[in-house]
Parts: structure tokens; C-alpha cells; sequence
């Protein structure tokens, strides 16, 4: 699966940036991107001790662009731009002092096209890296709402892998119908992009109707007018989990659906379920997730849980990347 996303990367390189670039995680991962020669890696922060601590570990990182937020050349034309993304919500001295934090320069960097893509958290929280890219790099036309997708890899010794997407798993607490749209929409594209042929089951407690309430109608509704926005996609929904992926169960209570027993893009009804959801499949199931990867920006911008490690680092940022190439 990580080969297709390194080929794509490889005919078109892109530039990432990454806001904690003195971390070690980040460093082991910027020297094992830059000798796969695919991608260049644009390390936040002080460069002597970045270089400092990249030599101590033993990472080679010869090749990466080092940027610190404090000795930036074209600071100014940074915060006239930035004022400019705010409308007027942020004045110079506000945007100057903004960008002071990695978090907020690592996104004009993005803003500025000086950069395709950004992942970082590896030591701030979601929130601090999802916040700039609301201000600064915003929603795509036509998109209200920031989503997020989670990959499901189940690996198999014959490389057949089970390959899953799951959304919104991190970001939207109590998504609404339009919500759940935009969602469903975002996750299966998200999906396609790791070679996922879309079947997309609207999770829920009934199936077809056989329970009732507002959380069921809501799903069932969202389903229907994906169906109509993507008519090629197979959809179904509401259905309950077990309907939606075991044949067997699905032949009882929804004979007729060709999505039934098959689904393999689930849309849940809120962030409880979507949350606890892919948990169950990873701890239990035996996936491995990759995510949350963030969906609707006009920009890649990617969160990394704090307690990660470098191979993880690795992933994210080629899957980050690769969603440049998706543009």
C-alpha cells in the first residue's frame, strides 16, 4: 500500500513540513525519508540544535531544509500575508507574535506555497495544530467542516491485506446530517487514495429501520443524500455494524443490499462511536491504524498523537504528502 503512495511521491516530489524539528522521532523519520530520495523534509527550529541532536542520535539528514521561525529572512511579508488570511481578525503585531510559534509559521509556510504539506503534534495537542489550519489554510470550496479519516490495515502473510477507512474518528463530536455528508464524502475519497474500491455503510443501531430516533434518521438521511451526490459509489444505511460486514448476518436482516456483509468505508454517528470503533478493530482486531488523517483543508495538514513513535512519523508523512498529489 506504501509503495503506490512512495511511486506517486516519487513522479511528483513534494516539500513537508514538520513543526518539532529537533524532536528525535521526527529526525529518525526525516533521514529515512531522505534516503528514499522521495520526499523533502522541512525541519522547524533552531539549526545548530537540530544538527546538534540529529549527530548525537547518528541520523543523517543532510538534504533537509532547516527553518527557524527567529532568523527568518522574509518575516515581514509572513505577517502581511498572514493579516491578509485573517480579514482583519488579527492585527501585524498579534500575527508577528503568532508567528513566534512553530505551529502558526509551519502553516504559512503551507499558506505561502512555500511548502505542500505539514504534519506536526509529535508535542502539541490536535487542537494547536488544527487551529492554525482553520485560520490559515481554511476549507476546501464548497466544504464547511473539518473531517478525519482513519486507515485500517489488517496485514495478511500472503500480502492480501484488509484495507479499511473509518471516519470521523477524531475531530467532530456530535457531527450533524450535513456533518455526516461532507464526512462520508471526505473519507471515501480518503480512501481511494490507498487503493480502497468503496462500499459505505452508515453506521447506526437500527438496520433499515428497525429501530427508531433522531440518531437513526439522521443517519439514514445522510446516506441517502451521499447516494445522490455520488451515485456511482455503492452505500447503504443506516445499518448495524454486523450487518455491514458479515454476509452471513446481512443475508438475515438485509438480503437484497449490495453493500451488506461487504462494506469496507464506515461512516459513524459521532466521534463516541467512530473513537471507540477503530480502537476495537485495532487493539482487538488486529489493525494497524494510521491516522487521524484530516480531511476537507485546501492543504494537507496532519495531526500526530504525542505518544508516537518514528515509524509512525515515517507513515504519516508519506500519507501526508501522497494527499498533495490527490489535488
Amino acid at each position: 500500500m506504501f509503495q503506490k503512495l512512495i511511486d506517486s511521491l516519487r513522479a511528483r516530489p513534494r516539500k513537508i513540513v514538520f513543526t518539532e524539528g529537533n524532536d528525535p522521532r521526527i529526525l529518525e523519520a526525516a533521514a529515512r525519508l531522505l534516503s528514499g530520495t522521495f520526499l523533502t523534509p522541512i525541519l522547524m527550529g533552531n539549526e545548530l540544535e537540530i544538527l546538534t541532536a540529529a549527530q548525537k542520535a547518528g541520523f543523517n539528514i543532510r538534504g533537509a531544509t532547516i527553518i527557524d521561525p527567529k532568523t527568518y529572512h522574509d518575516t515581514e511579508a509572513m505577517v502581511q500575508k498572514m493579516v491578509e488570511l485573517r480579514h482583519g481578525k488579527m492585527t501585524e503585531e498579534q500575527c508577528r507574535e503568532a508567528l513566534q510559534h512553530r505551529n502558526y509559521f509551519g502553516t504559512m509556510l503551507v499558506a505561502m506555497g512555500h511548502a505542500d504539506a505539514l504534519l506536526g503534534g509529535a508535542t502539541y495537542s490536535t487542537a494547536d495544530t488544527v487551529r492554525p489550519a482553520l485560520q490559515l489554510i481554511k476549507t476546501k470550496p464548497g466544504n464547511k467542516i473539518v473531517s478525519s479519516c482513519f486507515i485500517m490495515v489488517k496485514p495478511s502473510p500472503t500480502g492480501d491485506n484488509t484495507v479499511l477507512a473509518m471516519g470521523d474518528c477524531a475531530i467532530n463530536i456530535h457531527p450533524s446530517e450535513d456533518d455526516l455528508v461532507e464526512i462520508a464524502t471526505e473519507t471515501i475519497k480518503c480512501g481511494r487514495l490507498f487503493g480502497i474500491d468503496p462500499k459505505v455503510a452508515f453506521l447506526s443501531y437500527s438496520t433499515f429501520g428497525s429501530g427508531k430516533g433522531d440518531d437513526v434518521d439522521k443517519m439514514s438521511h445522510a446516506a441517502e443524500r451521499v447516494k445522490a451526490i455520488m451515485p456511482s459509489v455503492p452505500i447503504t444505511g443506516e445499518i448495524q455494524f454486523d450487518a455491514a460486514v458479515s454476509p452471513r448476518v446481512a443475508h438475515t436482516k438485509c438480503p437484497d443490499d449490495r453493500v451488506a456483509g461487504y462494506a469496507n468505508v464506515f461512516i459513524f454517528p459521532d466521534i463516541n462511536a467512530g473513537n471507540i470503533g477503530y480502537k476495537i478493530a485495532q487493539r482487538l482486531g488486529g489493525f494497524d491504524a494510521y491516522g487521524p488523517i484530516l480531511c476537507g483543508l485546501n492543504a494537507p495538514i496532519n495531526d500526530l498523537s504525542r505518544g508516537c513513535n518514528a515509524e509512525e512519523v515515517y507513515s504519516m508523512a508519506i500519507i501526508t504528502a501522497a494527499q498533495a498529489n490527490m489535488v
